[in-house]
């Protein structure tokens, strides 16, 4: 790359105006000189100065750079409260300059622009404080809406809840079966490995079997259906706000909460519970495939299985079904609602609803884990 011109560009200072000389051929490919380093300090200096104009009259020919070292020059006028004249430029860049002013800054360049350590803290702290002020909002809406339904006074299609009931239910058996299948061959063929070192092999079923009705049958349904369910909820809801039909749907007088966030966690709630189970059965019919390959017979395995578990351990996968539908559907409807209105804030929706969805199913997870070590369950 060729070092930046200093014949292109050169700045002078008589009291408190300045006048920038624009020279030559302004080309990307020639690398011409560098806002930063050469009109930047001026402009922050302890007396900036109060207006700025140009000579043009040797400038031969240009391109974008020249644009855009002067679409900087302007944005930092404004901040420091300096004229810009643009009646000092040629014509020709004047009219490229304001159809480039027309456009606003995005909020990904200004925080290129400020790098600050305590701005971005700042930053950073206020973006948290009003995603938990959308969270609180956003339970509010549901438990005055659950209220509403309960009560016989909430509106929505129940077609629409029996096709949501459907898509998250029995449409996910294909993958919450092969998923959890898997997942139970994998835990019986890593205990059965260490546990025959002291020949006892036997308790590969107790492994198994308590692993995925406390554990893993919840935990493996609540990360498919976040990445298949939740996704589809924010993708959906989303799409709806881009075409305005959520506007349309208050304009006609129905809660949006009602009609679209309250069928899809109620359905989601349901079936999420009955999708713990059948991955907890499937899981354990895939150690006990593994299991009978090591010399285990099907009896032995069903009897040890059996004896191993109780109606608490089953219990709490039931229930954390139920805590994972409500996590996964409300995320989905949260982030479907929070999406902008341009078809890449859909997909930042629907991503940010898995993301959200994984990491709150793990911490609640955990809190399930703390919870039963204390009550000893």
């Amino acid at each position: 790359m060729n070092d930046p011109s200093p014949d292109l560009l050169s700045a002078h200072r008589s009291d408190d105006s300045l006048t920038v000389s624009l020279r030559g051929a302004w080309h990307i490919n020639s690398s011409p000189p560098d806002f930063t380093t050469t009109l930047a300090p001026q402009l922050q200096s302890g007396a900036p100065p109060t207006t700025i104009s140009f000579d043009t009259s040797d400038l031969d020919s240009y391109d974008s750079s020249l644009i855009s070292l002067l679409l900087k020059l302007h944005r930092q006028c404004e901040s420091t409260d300096t004229t810009f004249d643009r009646d000092s430029l040629p014509t020709d860049i004047n009219d490229l300059l304001e159809m480039a002013l027309a456009v606003p800054e995005t909020e990904e360049a200004e925080d290129q622009r400020d790098r600050r350590f305590f701005y971005r803290v700042g930053s950073a702290s206020l973006a948290i404080v009003d995603e938990l002020l959308d969270l609180f909002n956003f339970l509010g809406e549901c438990l005055f809406a659950i209220g509403r339904l309960l009560t016989g006074r909430a509106r929505f299609r129940h077609r629409d809840f029996w096709v949501t009931v459907q898509e998250s239910g029995a449409e996910a058996l294909p993958i919450v079966a092969l998923i959890s299948i898997l997942i139970g061959m994998i835990l019986a063929f890593v205990g059965s490995h260490q546990l025959s070192e002291f020949g006892a092999s036997i308790y590969v079923a107790d492994l198994v079997g308590i692993a995925m009705v406390r554990e893993m049958g919840a935990i493996m349904a609540g990360v498919i259906m976040s990445g298949r369910t939740g996704a589809a909820f924010a993708a959906q809801l989303g799409s709806m706000k881009v075409n305005e039909e959520i506007d349309a749907l208050r304009t006609f007088g129905f809660n949006p909460i009602d009609f679209l966030v309250i069928p899809r966690i109620l359905a989601l709630v349901i079936m999420m519970p009955l999708l713990t189970v059948y991955a907890d059965i499937l899981g354990i019919l895939g150690g006990m495939i593994v299991g009978v390959t090591m010399g285990i017979s099907f009896d032995q395995y069903f009897n040890q299985t059996v004896n191993s578990l109780d109606l608490v351990a089953c219990s709490i996968g039931i229930v954390k079904g139920f805590v994972f539908g409500f996590i996964i559907a409300g995320a989905g409807c949260l982030r479907g609602m929070q999406s902008g209105g341009s078809s890449a804030a859909v997909g930042n929706a629907t991503t940010s609803a898995v993301v959200t969805s994984i990491t709150a199913i793990i911490i609640a997870d955990a809190v399930f884990a703390v919870l039963t070590t204390i009550l000893g369950l």
